[in-house]
């Protein structure tokens, strides 16, 4: 499975559950920790759940992927789920701006993904 493909059906399933501020960070060519980091934010933990869960049946039902490895789903402050090539962070707000991953992984090539809703 093309990593690319991975990181577009992750985008859009945080999507469908209206995650907030969804950034797409392809690390590839600065780290060998994975291929893209995706980091969003749902403004509640009902909502970040929703986001993880929406990730994880989109990525089962269209490419038969599970996640390597989940972390914070119960407690649903940060929630991180890990596909090898991909990882997957959902923050509620205030965590986000804590720990500011867009920062730390700065020297990636950050994209905004655009809501489908947004583009017509």
């Amino acid at each position: 499975m093309d990593s690319d493909k991975l990181i577009d059906l992750a985008a859009e399933a945080c999507d469908d559950r209206k995650a907030k501020d969804i950034k797409l960070i392809r690390v590839d060519k600065v780290s060998s920790l994975t291929d893209w980091i995706l980091i969003t934010e749902g403004l509640s933990d009902v909502q970040v759940r929703a986001i993880i869960k929406s990730v994880e049946d989109k990525l089962k039902d269209k490419v038969n992927r599970l996640p390597i490895r989940k972390e914070g789903v119960n407690e649903a402050k940060w929630a991180l789920l890990d596909y090898g090539e991909l990882i997957v962070n959902v923050f509620q707000p205030n965590e986000r701006r804590y720990y500011e991953l867009e920062s730390f992984w700065s020297h990636g090539e950050i994209q905004t993904y655009e809501s489908s809703a947004n583009q017509g």
